[in-house]
Parts: structure tokens; C-alpha cells; sequence
């Protein structure tokens, strides 16, 4: 496996909506916190949100880790599906459709990729409340590449409804 020789700040979206959400966020950030040649830094506390896809669906229970890790993106990337699919994710191609456990590179050290496995930044960071809320809580000081600082993207992001759980 290829590695990289430096440690790079890697932030993971995590959202569940199926099967105990709650349970399968606190599963997956166990699982974040076993990745080979990675150490979990820190985690956001849990969020809850509305779907973004189908009405029809339960609220999701959203949170962000923060891995330091040596892993390339995309063996990083491997990983994660890795950890979905351990916690029951299937890929049924409905987009946004619910799902036990969904893993998003949000953002990969200072790394703009675009291709058709991956795109990082993740596109969708500046519009989604459920993603920029908790990833300001793990680092206010966040440079987003192409986007700039996560302290000026955040305010101007509607919390449309996304609501702290307290544990």
C-alpha cells in the first residue's frame, strides 16, 4: 500500500439515518479511532439534521472527526467504505436516499483532487449546515482549500433546523 510520509489533517463528515443512528456514528467514530497509521485528533459533538434527499426519510444524526493520518487519499478513502460497509451502508444509487452510515472525505490537508472516484474538497461543504457547524467546532481555524477560512463560512450557512444532541 502506498503511504504517504507526512502526517496530513484529514476531516470526515459522518452521518447516519437507518439502524440507531446514534449507535452507528459513536460505532464509526470507534472505527475512525483503529485506522492504521492514523490517530483520531478529535471529534464534533452530534448533530441532528433533516435529510437533504427523499422528505420521506428519518433526521440524520451528523458529526465530523479529525484524523492526523499518513494515508494517501485515497487509501484513506478505502478505509472508510471499509467502515461502512462493516456497519451495514448499501449502495442502492438513490442519491441522498437514507442510509446506515455515510463516510465523506470533507477536507484532506491543503489536497485538491476532482476525479470520478473523488473530489476533495468535498462540494458540497459550503452549502450544508450539517457538515460546516460541527467541522467549525473541531477547528475554528480551518483553511478550506478553494474556499478559505471555515470561521467566515459557517455564519453564512442557515442552520436550517440542525439541532446539538446532548448525550
Amino acid at each position: 500500500m502506498m503511504r504517504n510520509q507526512f502526517i496530513t489533517d484529514a476531516y470526515i463528515g459522518i452521518g447516519s439515518n437507518l439502524q440507531n443512528p446514534f449507535f452507528q456514528v459513536a460505532g464509526a467514530m470507534e472505527q475512525l479511532a483503529l485506522i492504521e497509521h492514523s490517530e483520531l485528533h478529535s471529534f464534533s459533538s452530534l448533530y441532528s439534521s433533516r435529510p437533504m434527499g427523499p422528505p420521506d426519510q428519518p433526521p440524520y444524526v451528523n458529526a465530523v472527526a479529525w484524523l492526523k493520518t499518513r494515508l494517501a487519499v485515497h487509501p484513506l478513502l478505502l478505509k472508510l467504505q471499509a467502515i461502512e460497509n462493516e456497519q451495514g451502508r448499501t449502495r442502492d444509487g438513490e442519491r441522498w436516499g437514507p442510509r446506515t452510515l455515510d463516510l465523506d472525505i470533507l477536507v484532506y490537508g491543503n489536497y485538491s483532487l476532482k476525479n470520478q472516484v473523488l473530489t476533495v474538497p468535498h462540494p458540497g461543504i459550503k452549502s450544508r449546515e450539517f457538515v460546516l457547524y460541527p467541522l467549525h467546532e473541531v477547528n475554528k481555524n480551518l483553511m478550506i482549500p478553494n474556499l478559505g477560512a471555515i470561521h467566515r463560512l459557517q455564519p453564512r450557512c442557515y442552520a436550517n433546523g440542525l439541532t446539538r444532541l446532548s448525550l
